[in-house]
């Protein structure tokens, strides 16, 4: 079954840009009509849709966040990955990828996930 891993810094400085890459495992990501998500959730709090990246590369970006966020892809290392710029404490959360298998689908799977922490 396919597996995906987080991989990126666990502590960030305030105002720096945050790169958190998913590797896919079992399954490529440009196989019809996967969508690629980041997911996160602060402590104590909900999960929070961030963005994807489809199997087209076409990309989407919550509103909230469009801003500061970019989601890109490497084809040949099978991997996407998440730029958020200008972290703040607020951006402290465990981060998450997940495939869901069409664009009005739910996940279905999800990588371990990736505390990252912003703080001096």
């Amino acid at each position: 079954q396919v597996q995906l891993q987080e991989s990126g810094p666990g502590l960030v400085k305030p105002s720096q840009t945050l790169s958190l890459t998913c590797t896919v495992s079992n399954g490529s990501i440009t196989t019809n009509y996967y969508y690629w998500s980041w997911i996160r959730q602060p402590p104590g709090k909900g999960l929070e849709w961030m963005g994807a990246i489809d199997y087209r590369g076409s990309t989407y970006v919550s509103p909230s966040l469009k801003s500061r966020t970019a989601i890109s892809r490497d084809t040949a290392k099978n991997q996407f990955t998440l730029r958020l710029r200008s972290m703040t404490p607020e951006d402290t959360a465990v981060y998450y990828c997940a495939r869901k298998s069409g664009r009005e689908l739910p996940m279905d799977y999800w990588g371990g996930g990736a505390l990252v922490t912003v703080s001096d």
